[in-house]
């Protein structure tokens, strides 16, 4: 990965936050080389990623002639919150920073969900996104759109490459390295072993349960094509914009070292996911919208799952942690409300850190 430009001044900011404060130097680990990562198959991955989107922009035309259904809306309704808190809650907040920890019973039923997003055995989805915390927008990132520069025609080019095209390449992230603590369990690591199974399944689930409401085979065709191929595409889009829009847009509030955002009109789509500016400031945070009217459905969904006593030693972020890390300590911050409630309830432990905390800022 060539090295990005030390121009990183010219990165849009918010008037009030200075150019180089989500900027400073990182110190990670020394990239691997040689051949520690295997040859993949980047023509598999395409095909899989190409069919959703060739359905979404089919989708257009499809709509305007009207064959669809309210079966269908619902379906696809569904399988997206599925899906998508599978990747949001499961895959990446609590596979991937252990943001609360969760018996064998949810552990595998957030796998299952992730894996139904079509974005990967838990496995790589996690050791991918290790990488990108250990390296974030600096050479080893996986996906970092400044890989290119920072002029228009370079951050253009680096933007394709992080929300699509680093996905399509043939040295993919050395699981072992980075997500040895999930091939050492074996629900997620005989889950990552069955991921075809799964591919199968988030695209034929939608089609039988149109078919069995509809009881005919355009309704089984129909929800195939809503609540399969457009769902899938949709919920790929969002996921890849956390990693395109958010490292180039939004405002940055908190101090990390890197180019991460927040970006408000993503926040429900992306289940909260793109108040992304926060995450990087503290990645093992369960909440990521710690600001007064900041949306974040998946923290909701966290805080639900501990209530039902599914989830426990939930990092919940305090007022004096968000304070920790905003970049203006003499203006008032206005938190979440949430936030302060943590902060009566049980500070969140500023050395709950384990192996990969290095990896996560």
């Amino acid at each position: 990965m060539s090295p990005r430009s030390t121009g990183r001044q010219t990165i849009p900011t918010q008037p009030d936050v200075p150019p180089t404060a989500s900027v400073a130097p990182a110190k990670p680990s020394p990239e691997p080389t040689g051949s520690q990562e295997p040859t993949g198959q980047p023509w598999i991955v395409a095909v899989f990623l190409i069919t959703p989107m060739v359905a979404l922009v089919a989708a257009i035309p499809v709509l305007m002639q009207g064959w669809i259904s309210w079966g269908d809306v619902g379906l696809a309704a569904l399988f997206y919150v599925i899906t998508a808190f599978g990747i949001t809650v499961g895959y990446h907040r609590y596979f991937t920073h252990g943001s609360f920890k969760a018996n064998a019973a949810t552990r595998t039923v957030l796998a299952v969900a992730g894996s139904l997003a079509l974005e990967g055995a838990v496995t790589d989805w996690v050791a991918d996104h290790r990488k990108h915390h250990a390296f974030s927008d600096k050479p080893g990132d996986p996906h970092s759109p400044w890989r290119f520069g920072t002029d228009s025609r370079a951050v253009a080019k680096g933007l394709w490459f992080a929300h699509v095209g680093w996905l399509i390449r043939s040295n993919p992230t050395d699981v072992a390295k980075y997500s040895p603590d999930l091939l050492r369990d074996p629900i997620t690591r005989r889950l990552s072993q069955h991921f075809p199974w799964f591919v199968l399944a988030t695209l034929l689930l939608p089609a039988v349960l149109g078919g069995l409401i509809t009881w005919s085979w355009q309704g089984a065709l129909s929800a195939f094509f809503w609540a399969g191929l457009v769902r899938i595409a949709l919920v790929h889009q969002v996921t890849w914009s956390i990693n395109s829009i958010c490292h180039v847009w939004g405002r940055r509030p908190f101090r990390t070292r890197d180019n991460s955002g927040n970006v408000a009109w993503l926040a429900v789509p992306a289940l909260g996911e793109s108040w992304h500016n926060y995450h990087h400031s503290d990645p093992t945070a369960a909440r990521h919208g710690v600001l007064r009217s900041q949306i974040d459905p998946s923290a909701w969904s966290i805080r639900m799952l501990e209530r039902l006593g599914w989830a426990h030693d939930v990092r919940w972020p305090t007022a004096q942690r968000v304070r920790n890390r905003w970049l203006h300590p003499g203006e008032p911050i206005d938190l979440h409300p949430a936030v302060n409630e943590a902060n009566e309830k049980a500070p969140a432990a500023e050395n709950r850190g384990g192996k990969y905390e290095n990896a996560r800022q």
